[in-house]
């Protein structure tokens, strides 16, 4: 990493300075605002001895009735190498959106695109059965001097990126096919208008105006996947999730080099999308083909796990298509049982292990292969042996310990959480999206009373450490919201919660690392990071997605009630 003075290079944009401070249940972080600039480079100035940062953790004081109690999952350290540039939470069904990769422990099946079903029937590195899963960016050490970005921004043009929704959906009945295309083309129509307003801050990156485009096309989606769902009768599952764009930055990538040896983090099958390739269905076949593709799905969660497990093909590819082939064969029968063979679904029934997004084949039936509505793109993987990405370069630290805590709350007992609720804490994307979801992390163990938006230096003996709290209050209803926070917060200074939210248990993971003191002292550690930020240590942030049973998180919250430490 370069490590010259932040004052001889350009600067890329001025972001706000005031941290909009949040509080969790168990702890309050004061700052004065992260870095308040976006640099091109990491330099030294991210750094700070972790003596010198005032303590600055305020716990709340328990009320009655308050939810004292601890309950600790150990999932291990990834120690068997589940590593992914896929987004599951705030980028779901976008390969390798993230930009840059993450360790993974907990949930052996998911990726971006896993069904709820997948993730619960998955295995899981958590010794007490929990299937959820926890993810974080990873860190690691390069000694080398990194391209300075700012040489490929005056080029770059940034662009919208979307989940997509063609091949989300379910099975599209005969009397809703003509209004559903037209829902999925204003998706289309809206992405192509947010992409034309955002080309106009090419060389630039600014999150005022990035939001002010993502805002309004955000508010367009959420009324379109509404109208699609009532067109579906309810039965497209959580399109609400499918609803949040990202500003991409991908132009950025040419000012950086990685490795030419290939090679793929968490290997996964890729395989050709079945539901936009339908015709209409017939109403009495909505149900089996429903459960069909639901099918097609577990069986490339079961391949992806299996993969993870045993890296390579290994047979995974040959008993997958011989699945999918006879799954794909019971599609075409239950249609043509009440209307036309559909023509060419048997060509999707063969996939391919961690090649990239292939050639989409052509589409049922013949004719042009529709758009994907919604403009989900793949973007690079990673590449070398040390699976680096554009950007992120250098060999990952694997975690010393990661300890999983689920928590209480200061002035209530909490209530379980639901099944499959996503959470996300920190934001990734602090520069060209703003800070404001942005949380302050870093520390070193044995100080625990202080929180710092830099890389810290150690004293010797100390580890460097990444405590990431998550939100502790839920709405009471959903599992997932529009922007992937909404549904959740933070509770207040006290420790209470906002008006029509509940406590939760509050789930707090703590990261540690050997890094050399050397290393930290030259600044040669860095998190890895979307590419406007250049791996700013205030971008950390941590996604989860709950899978334990409503038995175990009713067992969790027991314990969290009770004010026991239980594990």
């Amino acid at each position: 990493m370069r490590v010259s003075s932040r004052t001889s290079r350009a600067r890329l944009v001025a972001v706000a300075a005031t941290l909009i401070v949040t509080a969790g249940a168990t702890g309050y972080f004061v700052s004065s605002g992260g870095k308040g600039e976006a640099s091109a480079e990491t330099s030294l100035a991210d750094y700070v001895p972790i003596a010198k940062v005032a303590p600055n953790v305020v716990t709340p004081k328990p009320r009655r009735g308050a939810a004292t109690g601890t309950f600790t999952v150990d999932c291990g350290t990834n120690g068997n190498g589940k590593f992914s540039p896929d987004n599951p939470v705030a980028q779901p069904g976008i390969k390798n959106g993230a930009e840059h990769v993450h360790d993974f422990v907990g949930n052996q099946a998911i990726t971006a695109d896993t069904p709820d079903e997948a993730l619960a029937a998955a295995g899981t590195t958590c010794r007490n059965g929990d299937k959820s899963s926890y993810f974080w960016p990873v860190v690691r050490i390069d000694k080398a001097v990194r391209a300075d970005t700012a040489a490929a921004l005056p080029t770059t043009v940034p662009t919208v990126s979307c989940p997509q929704v063609r091949d989300k959906l379910p099975a599209v009945p005969a009397g809703s096919r003509a209004a559903v295309d037209r829902q999925l083309a204003k998706l289309d129509r809206s992405l192509a208008a947010a992409n034309d307003r955002i080309a106009a801050s090419r060389g630039q990156i600014d999150a005022g105006f990035n939001n002010s485009v993502i805002k309004p096309l955000r508010a367009e989606r959420a009324r379109i996947l509404k109208k699609l769902s009532a067109l579906l009768n309810g039965r497209s599952g959580r399109l609400v999730s499918l609803v949040e764009c990202e500003v991409s930055y991908d132009g950025l990538h040419a000012g950086h080099g990685t490795a030419a040896t290939r090679s793929v983090a968490n290997p996964n099958v890729r395989c050709p999308s079945v539901r936009d390739k339908l015709p209409a269905v017939p109403d009495q076949a909505l149900a089996e083909v429903d459960r069909n593709l639901a099918e097609l799905d577990r069986q490339i969660a079961q391949a992806d796990e299996r993969l993870v497990q045993a890296p390579g093909d290994g047979g995974v590819l040959g008993a997958l298509q011989a699945k999918r082939t006879a799954t794909i064969d019971r599609i075409v029968i239950a249609i043509s049982r009440r209307a036309a063979r559909p023509a060419g679904l048997d060509q999707l029934a063969a996939c391919t292990v961690g090649k990239g997004q292939d050639a989409p084949p052509p589409a049922a039936g013949g004719g042009k292969q529709p758009p994907a509505a919604g403009g989900g793109k793949e973007l690079p993987a990673p590449s070398g042996p040390n699976l680096e990405l554009p950007g992120n370069t250098g060999a990952i630290v694997r975690p010393a310990a990661v300890l999983i805590e689920y928590r209480g709350n200061a002035t209530a007992k909490v209530t379980p959480m639901p099944r499959f609720l996503r959470a996300l804490t920190g934001d990734a994307k602090p520069t060209s999206r703003g800070p404001a979801n942005a949380r302050a992390t870093w520390t070193c163990s044995g100080f625990a009373d202080r929180l710092s938006d830099k890389y810290p230096i150690c004293p010797a003996g100390s580890k460097v450490m990444r405590v990431q709290d998550f939100p502790g209050c839920w709405n009471g209803q959903d599992i997932d919201s529009d922007n992937h926070r909404a549904h959740l917060a933070f509770a207040d200074r006290a420790g209470s919660c906002p008006r029509g939210f509940r406590a939760i248990p509050q789930l707090r993971i703590s990261i540690s690392y050997d890094i050399p003191r050397d290393v930290q002292e030259k600044g040669q550690y860095a998190l890895d990071s979307f590419p406007e930020e250049n791996h700013n240590p205030f971008s950390d942030h941590n996604d989860y997605v709950n899978v334990n049973t409503d038995r175990q998180m009713s067992k969790i919250a027991a314990c969290v009630n009770s004010g026991r430490r239980c594990g």
